[in-house]
């Protein structure tokens, strides 16, 4: 292996309060109850696209879109900093970093906001390149997004792992035959993750590093 490929959201950070009233106000403004917190946990990790669908129990693609700007309006400028870093997430790293391995971020969430993010937490230093959605959706699958990494990069499958804590990166990584570490302590249980086949499971950012 030389390159790990990280999660962001229930694997470098924790999104809980930005995602969670983020969708609370999107759905608001819609006229539609909003769960409490605890209840939505289960839209932390997936496209959003895919979430608020199942929230708003639609498949009309302009009151999906419509959901999602509302969303996007408070994460763009209070939402993405409502989010904390794991304990031991930039030691991690830089252990990981000083091995000599590549390191890259593979999010579902838009690419502008990942860097943002990562910048906010000035964790920049520690990756080679931060890839995440467009705007329009596109990249937003873990699969597809995976490939695009592999292909913009020039990596191998065979020596790049997989890091995250939900289904979509072990379902991501095996459809580019890539090894898959599920994390437990984000928002995905270790039986979500064996189901969907990861290989090996780290119950702590510092796990992680004993298996590289």
């Amino acid at each position: 292996m030389d390159t790990v490929l990280f999660d962001l959201d229930g694997t470098l950070t924790d999104p809980k309060i930005g995602i969670t009233t983020c969708i609370q106000y999107a759905l608001n403004q819609l006229d539609y109850d909003a769960p409490e917190t605890d209840q939505l946990l289960w839209c932390i990790g997936p496209p959003l696209t895919v979430s608020l669908a199942k929230l708003l129990q639609t498949t009309d693609q302009i009151m999906i879109d419509r959901a999602i700007t509302l969303y996007r309006d408070r994460f763009a400028t209070v939402g993405l900093f409502e989010n904390v870093l794991y304990p031991q997430i930039p030691e991690t790293l830089k252990l990981i970093r000083t091995a000599g391995y590549q390191t890259y971020i593979a999010t579902s969430k838009p690419h502008v906001f990942a860097k943002r993010i990562i910048d906010h937490f000035e964790l920049t230093s520690l990756f080679d390149g931060i890839y995440g959605s467009e705007l329009d959706g596109t990249h937003s699958d873990k699969g597809e997004l995976i490939r695009h990494i592999l292909l913009a990069e020039n990596l191998s499958p065979t020596k790049t792992v997989m890091v995250g804590d939900r289904s979509h990166d072990a379902i991501g990584a095996k459809k580019n035959q890539l090894l898959a570490i599920g994390v437990t302590y984000g928002y995905g249980t270790e039986e979500e993750l064996r189901t969907h086949g990861v290989d090996l499971i780290a119950n702590s950012p510092m796990e992680i590093t004993k298996y590289l």
